[in-house]
């Protein structure tokens, strides 16, 4: 299914008490698209933040990680790099402030996975939904650690292929259940909401 695209965007921001932020979470340089949609209370600090967009697409959450905007870095503080904001100190709604705000979300610097993050909506928060939660979403995340976006190609052409060489090494590695077209909102929203 296609993403049907911010059509449920508020025409202007909510200024008025707590606020949650829908987002769009894109995977970079991957095709097909690997993406998410999902809601956070606004007042979310960077660093829960960072936990869920690992859990929204899936990373495991044991490589660094890092928010640019512009020439700004924000991220954990490093005594070798005087560059970086204390993402401690930063909420969603300061780094994102308004609809159409983006952020890139680099995680893992090995593997050098890239994310664009984008505001869809700012809004005041429904009495009867229970945040975070994802509202949509396509494909699986790559498996942790294998290589990047060209290993990522090369692990799926392998797969796809039952008289590759590799074959079978690399489904035992990536584990036998892994489906890059795999997607399971109510699984992404349970992961989100165990993020503490």
């Amino acid at each position: 299914m296609a993403d049907p695209g911010p059509a449920s965007i508020a025409p202007r921001p909510y200024f008025g008490g707590p606020s949650v932020h829908t987002l769009r979470i894109e995977l970079l340089y991957v095709e097909p698209t690997v993406w998410r949609r999902f809601v956070v209370p606004s007042e979310t600090k960077l660093p829960k933040f960072n936990r869920m967009l690992e859990a929204a697409m899936g990373w495991e959450g044991y490589h660094l990680h890092m928010f640019e905007i512009a020439d700004l870095r924000f991220g954990v503080l490093d005594e070798d790099d005087d560059d970086v904001i204390d993402e401690r100190r930063i909420t969603v709604k300061q780094l994102l402030p308004r609809v159409g705000s983006q952020v890139r979300w680099a995680y893992d610097f090995g593997d050098n996975w890239q994310h664009d993050v984008v505001v869809e909506a700012v809004e005041e928060p429904s009495p009867d939904a229970r945040y975070p939660i994802c509202t949509g979403g396509e494909r699986a995340c790559p498996p942790e650690d294998c290589g990047g976006v060209g290993g990522y190609e090369e692990l799926r052409e392998v797969l796809a292929d039952p008289c590759h060489d590799e074959h079978e090494h690399l489904r035992e590695w990536a584990g036998a259940g892994f489906d890059a077209d795999a997607f399971d909102q109510m699984s992404v929203t349970k992961h989100l909401r165990q993020v503490r």
